[in-house]
């Protein structure tokens, strides 16, 4: 059961973060998510947590307000938006279907500040794609048409909650509408969910390679086909 406590505060959030800022480890994630000029991650900020450090904080706050939470994900620093995601995640997964609806209309309404590839993958399934297993999920192919990079990314790497019930048809659609897509961080989740997608139902993923593996951009043909053996990866590779 989730129960909120009005009392806490966005910035006991941040005063526990600020506890594991690490300079040496700021440099090392600043080059990692290419926060250089022009770089994909431009002028985000980092204090160096790691996940796991991320994660026990948003558990000991997982009773934050929404209010509390979208100050947290209005943040300039990457890993207070990840927290406040790692707290929608535990909040969702507590809440009854009340929760989870207001937590979705939330997550929707403030897919500006999930604007790095991590803060897209620890939360697009385990949110939007687990609502909609049972719902109408034409949210996703909006968001795939997007001009937003990152909510094209939150759209196939939503799919991943479809893929863990073997439902592949989502996924599918939305690889092969992203075949085009011009972006390598694109490239790597369509391959990404198409290799998951190949591990429950290697057939589904032969199929689509045998209409599309010669459009495919080279990023995503390997992450797809990366648990093939030798032969049939260099078979697809020589295209």
């Amino acid at each position: 059961m989730l129960i909120i406590n009005n009392m806490l505060e966005a910035k006991t959030v941040v005063r526990e973060a600020k506890k594991y800022h690490s300079h040496e480890k700021t440099a090392i994630l600043e080059r990692f998510f290419k926060t250089g000029p022009g770089q994909y991650g431009a002028g985000d900020v980092f204090w160096g947590l790691s996940v796991p450090q991320s994660r026990i904080i948003a558990k000991k706050y997982q009773n934050l307000s929404l209010v509390e939470v979208k100050k947290l994900l209005a943040s300039p620093v990457h890993e207070i938006r990840l927290i406040a995601l790692l707290i929608l995640v535990e909040q969702f997964q507590a809440g009854d279907i009340m929760v989870q609806k207001t937590i979705i209309n939330f997550y929707l309404k403030n897919t500006k500040h999930i604007n790095n590839w991590d803060l897209v993958d620890l939360s697009a399934s385990k949110i939007l794609g687990t609502w909609l297993l049972d719902k109408d999920s034409k949210i996703l192919y909006k968001l795939v048409n997007s001009k937003n990079l990152w909510e094209r990314r939150i759209a196939i790497v939503a799919t991943y909650a479809f893929i863990k019930v073997n439902n592949f048809k989502h996924t599918l659609k939305l690889a092969e509408k992203l075949l085009a897509d011009k972006h390598d961080l694109m490239h790597k989740a369509s391959g990404w969910m198409l290799r998951e997608m190949g591990k429950r139902s290697k057939p589904d993923l032969v199929n689509f390679l045998k209409k599309y593996y010669r459009k495919m951009p080279r990023t995503m043909l390997r992450y797809a086909i990366e648990k093939f053996s030798e032969s049939d990866r260099q078979f697809y590779l020589k295209k």
